[in-house]
């Protein structure tokens, strides 16, 4: 009987797998990072209805969200370079189109494409807290800056923490698109490893078994989070604000 199946494969192009694992955890944190920052950033934007920057927000957002991942890591690997040939020309810049590591390429997109997501996650968490304690603290002189550092975001967090869990897991399987921007990470590692064997059944069944590890660990990670940020809140939240009256 031929070997339709080689188990013993899965299990030996794991650690050849493992070993691009840096590379899409990089790309992953890096780039949920950054969307977290610009998707406050948004979300502030759009609450706040801030003349001309509120409707570029929702022009941004509505793209972002009506177009594919894929299509926006090719906007992003031949865009920025068109833009930078027409900075050169019109300004006279000398930037080295060539010398731009396509990594730069994956983390604009990939950032971009998670803020646009997580703004609207995050409007929803800030809009959620409490509007008593946000007066109760205007009352008390606090400005603006303030009344986000102390009170808002710190709810906030506990709010969107689940749904911002579930975004990077979905961020973590999506880099496996990075490699159309030549970037090598695990799955383009694997689609290598398949072309030099044909078992491309096997490879990827190997990149299965490390994505759903990666995703039960980033899980665990988040439950262990919430829990801890609630208890956290639970325990520092004055008893008027829980309903009861000293």
């Amino acid at each position: 009987m031929p070997n339709i199946l080689d188990v013993g494969l899965i299990f030996t192009q794991i650690p050849m797998l493992l070993a691009y694992l840096p590379v899409t955890l990089f790309i992953t944190f890096f780039s949920m990072l950054l969307g977290v920052i610009l998707g406050l950033i948004i979300a502030i934007i759009k609450m706040n209805k801030i003349p001309i920057l509120s409707q570029i927000a929702v022009v941004f957002v509505s793209f972002i969200r009506g177009t594919p991942l894929l299509v926006q890591l090719y906007l992003s690997f031949y865009g920025i370079p068109i833009l930078l040939r027409y900075i050169n020309y019109f300004y006279d810049t000398h930037y080295n189109i060539n010398g731009i590591s396509p990594m730069l390429f994956v983390l604009i997109a990939f950032s971009f494409n998670e803020a646009a997501y997580n703004s609207e996650t995050i409007r929803a968490a800030l809009q959620s807290v409490n509007k008593g304690q946000i007066e109760a603290a205007q009352s008390l002189g606090m400005t603006y800056s303030q009344l986000l550092r102390r009170i808002i975001i710190p709810e906030a967090v506990i709010v969107a923490l689940p749904n911002l869990g579930n975004a990077l897991i979905g961020l973590l399987k999506g880099t496996s698109l990075a490699f159309v921007c030549s970037v090598t990470e695990m799955t383009g590692r694997g689609k290598t490893l398949a072309g030099h064997s044909y078992r491309y059944f096997e490879v990827y069944i190997s990149l299965a078994l490390i994505y759903w590890a990666l995703t039960i660990i980033i899980e665990l990670i988040m439950k262990y989070l919430e829990k801890r940020l609630t208890i956290s809140d639970s325990v520092n939240t004055p008893s008027y604000r829980r309903g009861k009256l000293l």
